[in-house]
Parts: structure tokens; sequence; C-alpha cells
């Protein structure tokens, strides 16, 4: 088993919706845990990923290149394939996306001894942005279109932990190695998530991290590398 972190970094204020509101408040409310900390569940950013990769394997055939039926193989085995069952369950597991852990404590820590309220760490973290649709030949907004979300704030950090099952990874035939340079891939091509990301939210940036002796350090660019020298070897 392959350990890693993904850290998220966002960019610009990002939506992750839960799929229902406050009424009265938003029409579309973030994911939060009971102390007020906004996070992502681990399922939804595996689907970022996986989308991302199935635009990267669009490219490749696209571009009909002699690798993409190799990265398409490596790309079922780390994310699974629609209608897979036990034998072909995907190797990556990813954990739910939240705040670094010392801070979730910190603040755990004060909601439990009544030092600031969870509203107060959810409104700590997040804003209330509105929108109204227009109509295309006045320009003027809608009647009745007005909605409220809420957006994560730019420049919090979100950290996910991933795991990868070598043995799924061998039942297709498939290397870590390969895994991990996919993977990196992925990770440095996904620029946009949540929801209104086509809508100038959700700007991120990803970066997969590992532990080295005592420390975390980013790998990305060195797995990208191999990546790239895969695809384009001199």
């Amino acid at each position: 088993m392959a350990d890693l972190m993904l850290k998220i970094t966002l960019l610009s204020d990002t939506t992750f919706g839960r799929g229902d509101g406050v009424a009265g408040l938003v029409d579309a409310e973030v994911q939060h845990d009971a102390t007020g900390c906004p996070f992502v569940f681990g399922r939804t950013v595996k689907g970022m990923i996986r989308e991302e990769c199935a635009n990267l394997l669009f490219a490749l055939e696209g571009a009909d290149t002699p690798h993409a039926e190799r990265w398409q193989r490596v790309g079922q085995a780390l994310l699974g394939a629609p209608g897979s069952g036990e034998q072909q369950r995907a190797a990556l597991i990813v954990g739910d996306a939240a705040l670094p852990e010392e801070l979730r404590h910190a603040i755990g820590w004060q909601v439990e001894h009544r030092q600031i309220q969870r509203h107060e760490v959810l409104d700590a973290f997040t804003a209330i942005r509105q929108q109204t649709a227009v109509n295309p030949e006045t320009g003027a907004p809608q009647d009745e279109t007005l909605r409220a979300a809420r957006v994560i704030l730019r420049g919090t950090v979100f950290w996910a932990p991933l795991h990868i099952n070598e043995a799924r990874l061998c039942a297709h035939q498939v290397k870590l190695a390969e895994a991990l340079m996919l993977l990196a891939a992925l990770v440095s091509g996904w620029q946009r998530a949540g929801t209104g990301r086509n809508r100038g939210r959700g700007l991120i940036q990803a970066a997969l991290i590992e532990r080295q002796a005592t420390e975390l350090v980013e790998c990305t660019a060195a797995y990208l590398a191999r990546f790239a020298k895969e695809m384009l070897p001199s």
C-alpha cells in the first residue's frame, strides 16, 4: 500500500455543494463538520480526479498516440471503470479533504469549551455570494432567479489522504510507478473544482505530497517529469 497526501489550495472562492441549502439563508450550502470546519468528501475528490483522467485519456486518443492504450489500462486500474466488479475495484482510495489536522483539533477544543461557536467557525472560512440569471436580450436580471450560495474562501488549504492498493494494480498488470506518473499528470492538470467552476469560481492548485524520512515533500513535479519522459522519450 502506497500512502500519499493530496494538497488542494483554493486560488479563488469555491463552492463544494452538499446538495441542499438552508432555508432563508443559502440555496447551496457547503459540507462542514460538527465544529463548522468545511471539508470535501473523498468520493467527491475522487470523482473530480476521475473526470480529469477522462479528459486526459480523450486527448491522448485524439492525438493518435501509441501510448493511449497503455494509459487507458493504467487509468482503469487506478480509478476503476463503470460497472466494474469486486475484482476490478479501483486501486486509488481517497479520504476526505479537510483542513490541516492541528488546526481542526485546535478549533474542536475551542468549540467544545464554548470559546467560539460553530457558526463563527463556518463564517471564518466561508462567505455567502448571491447571483441572478440575466436576460440575454436586455441584460437585465430575470425575476425570481436570485440565488445565494456559500463559498469557501480563497487561500483555504485542504489535505486528503491517498492510498494506492498495489495488489489491485497488479491484478491489471500495472506497476506502482505507472500509477504514480499518471496520478501526477492528473493532479498537475486539475485546475478547476466545485460548483460554478465554469463561471469564474473554483480555481485550485493541487499537489501530491509524500513522506520522506521525517518531512513531507511535494513530489508532483518528479512523477510528472517521468510521465513526460515516457510520453516523449529522447
